[in-house]
């Protein structure tokens, strides 16, 4: 049985319906389709994305370039606010503390626009402090710091590094003034900013960029310092410490560390990062954007599309199942048709569907091959019948065999062998050889046979359903010469009696009827063999046995005594020789030995064995025992033997020396040689 066959009822229907055409289709179009609508969002998403990334890049350079250019305006403005506030400071005293408090209490728009202010002495000695908690003079000395001495030294306006307050210990910058008369330069003035406040950082950012998580601000020195940043800890550290700007400052210092007032575009992973120059303090503006966060709009979009897609991808699936399942339907009742095409059940003309198209010139086409099946299998039923008939009547076993198996077997073929015709109908050929050797042998001859002339002849022993054995004559023909597959018709005669005939008489041929010994022919045959193949076929020897006394057996005791005498006789030698060697009756009561490979000593041995053999037989007969005896003459084949009659003849004159010696015994030809000599 099947797998299929023994699956449950649903697994079979639901196997039915995903080798289900409208199914396929369905999904094949809906895999095309979503393949389609995917394929288009992602390039459009893709472009959209790139689009997006360079137009917020080009933004966020303005935007850089813009915070550049106001911090720059704030810096000039606080650097003309000290110049103005300076030339009003000539009427102080730097030694009248009550001149000086008058002087910084008059000036509110410069204490509001510095986190402190002071007045320093030529010697760096600071002699009044102004910040939120007052006025001081806290005496303390700044002549150390780098830019006092720079505007002592250059007479110019500087702007510090990032240093820490001599009063608060705040990160701070400050800027400087010369206060000058006359005479030179009197004093310093200078006004600090607070680092770690906001205030550094404001209108640097648009008014649109609330999102600080998104995007930051970051105001360095050209040595790339934090002189303003949201988190007040880095302030005063490196560019490089800064995780999200740590490739794009690397990336700025390989390209020169220009301080460019027209922006800078530079590469971060995950991030758009702008940078632009402050001209005047040389000081950089960076700002930074999440790339994910410029493009969740648009990826919120794109997964609000494949949403929708997926909804248009289910309901355009249904109706395109729908629409198959309409169109396809004349393709189903086609094959519901198609599937009794060939039992017969339904006219080959009854019940194709009317469809146009395609599917109407299938149907038709099946229509036709329908009809023609129809008409080509009563023809072949008329033929078959026909063939069924002679096979039937033949007086010969027919059959024909395709491919080693049997299609068609007649009466006599079956009768043969036994058995019905069911019993060979597409069973292999070799269940009726005797054995696989044999055909396998068969079918190689066969093979050859046909490719020399497409028939063959031969005969094989076979076997009965039965297992008995018989031979036949097997001639075989080629259906298509042209074509082995076509198979090949087998005729098959009983030749079993007529092949025991021939054996008999083959067997007759070279053997004595009474005692079933070979006879002179077959004697002769093996003993020409052995004469032809010298000096190959020495040693050899050949024994001439002579019955003594079997005369008086044959005279007193009768012919039937005498036959039965010969075939004890012939018994007794027989049961003394190797499975090689041949025991021959020559006529009468003179029998010989043809021994292979048998030295000459060794054959006077076997002669002196059976000379003891035939002595020692006694055959009962009436009221006593007959006996009888042997003489025996050995010669061995010798290099220069003539001819079978002269190493016979030999042997013949060693026995008549053994009966001139009394009988009995044994006597060799090369002994008698040597004392004729």
């Amino acid at each position: 049985m099947s797998h299929a066959a023994t699956q449950p009822p649903v697994m079979r229907r639901m196997r039915g319906f995903g080798s289900s055409l409208k199914l396929r289709m369905t999904l094949g179009g809906i895999v095309a389709l979503m393949l389609g609508i995917g394929l288009i969002a992602f390039l459009l998403v893709g472009r959209a994305e790139r689009d997006m990334l360079a137009i917020e890049r080009q933004r966020e350079i303005g935007e850089a370039v813009r915070s550049a250019s106001v911090l720059s305006r704030r810096v000039v403005e606080l650097q003309r606010a000290l110049q103005a506030f300076s030339q009003q400071f000539e009427g102080a005293a730097l030694d009248d503390p009550a001149a000086m408090d008058r002087f910084v209490r008059s000036t509110p728009l410069l204490r509001d626009m510095f986190a402190m202010l002071f007045v320093a002495d030529p010697g760096g000695r600071v002699r009044i402090y102004v910040d939120d908690s007052g006025v001081k003079h806290p005496g303390i000395d700044i002549s150390d710091r780098t830019y006092f001495r720079r505007t002592l030294a250059d007479g110019q306006p500087q702007i510090s590094e990032v240093v820490a307050n001599r009063v608060s210990g705040a990160p701070a910058i400050v800027f400087t003034q010369p206060i000058r008369r006359p005479s030179g330069i009197y004093g310093v003035l200078g006004g600090s900013l607070r680092l770690n406040s906001r205030d550094f950082l404001d209108n640097l950012v648009d008014s649109h960029s609330t999102d600080l998580l998104a995007g930051a601000v970051i105001v360095t020195n050209a040595k790339g310092v934090v002189l303003a940043h949201a988190d007040s800890r880095r302030i005063g550290k490196s560019l490089s410490d800064e995780p999200r700007l740590r490739g794009a400052f690397a990336a700025w210092l390989q390209g020169g560390a220009s301080v460019e007032p027209q922006g800078l575009l530079l590469a971060q992973a995950g991030e758009v990062v702008s940078a632009a120059g402050v001209p005047g303090p040389d000081w950089m503006i960076w700002r930074i954007r999440d790339e994910a966060q410029l493009l969740a709009p648009v990826r919120d979009a794109r997964r609000h599309a494949l949403i929708v897609a997926a909804a248009l991808g289910v309901v355009l699936s249904v109706l395109m199942f729908a629409l198959l399942a309409w169109l396809l339907r004349p393709l189903e009742l086609l094959k519901n048709r198609a599937q009794h095409l060939f039992d017969g059940q339904v006219d080959p003309k009854e019940g194709w569907p009317a469809a146009s198209g395609e599917i109407g010139s299938l149907g038709r086409v099946l229509q036709r091959v329908s009809v023609e099946r129809a008409r080509l299998e009563t023809a072949n039923a008329e033929v078959l019948g026909r063939l069924r008939s002679v096979m039937s009547t033949a007086p010969v076993g027919i059959a024909i065999a395709r491919q080693d198996r049997f299609e068609l077997a007649g009466d006599t073929f079956c009768q043969l062998f036994g058995c019905e015709e069911h019993d060979l109908l597409d069973q292999p050929t070799q269940q009726i050889f005797a054995s696989a050797q044999d055909h396998d042998a068969f079918a190689a001859q066969e093979r050859e046979a046909f490719l020399a002339d497409g028939a063959y002849a031969g005969d094989w022993r076979m076997r009965r359903r039965d297992g008995t054995h018989f031979w036949v004559r097997l001639r075989s023909k080629m259906v298509d010469r042209g074509d082995a597959s076509k198979g090949a018709v087998w005729i098959v005669n009983d030749i079993d009696a007529q092949r025991a005939e021939r054996e008999q008489l083959e067997w007759s041929a070279t053997h004595d009827p009474l005692t079933g010994l070979a006879n002179r022919t077959a004697f002769t045959e093996k003993a020409e063999r052995l004469v032809a193949g010298l000096p190959h076929t020495i040693p050899a020897a050949l024994v001439f046995i002579d019955l003594d006394n079997f005369k008086p057996v044959n005279d007193t005791a009768g012919h039937l005594a005498g036959d039965l005498m010969l075939l004890t006789v012939a018994t007794a030698i027989s049961a003394r020789m190797r499975a090689g060697d041949l025991v021959v009756r020559l006529g009468g009561d003179e029998f010989a030995l043809l021994l292979e490979r048998c030295s000459h000593e060794h054959a006077l041995r076997v002669a002196e064995d059976v000379r003891a053999a035939v002595e020692d037989v006694a055959l009962p007969w009436e009221r006593g025992l007959l006996k009888v005896g042997a003489s025996l003459g050995v010669a061995s084949l010798a290099a220069d033997t003539r001819s079978v009659a002269e190493w016979l003849a030999a042997a013949d004159a060693a026995c008549y020396a053994a009966k001139s010696a009394g009988r009995g015994v044994v006597q060799s030809a090369e002994s008698r040689s040597k004392a004729a000599s």
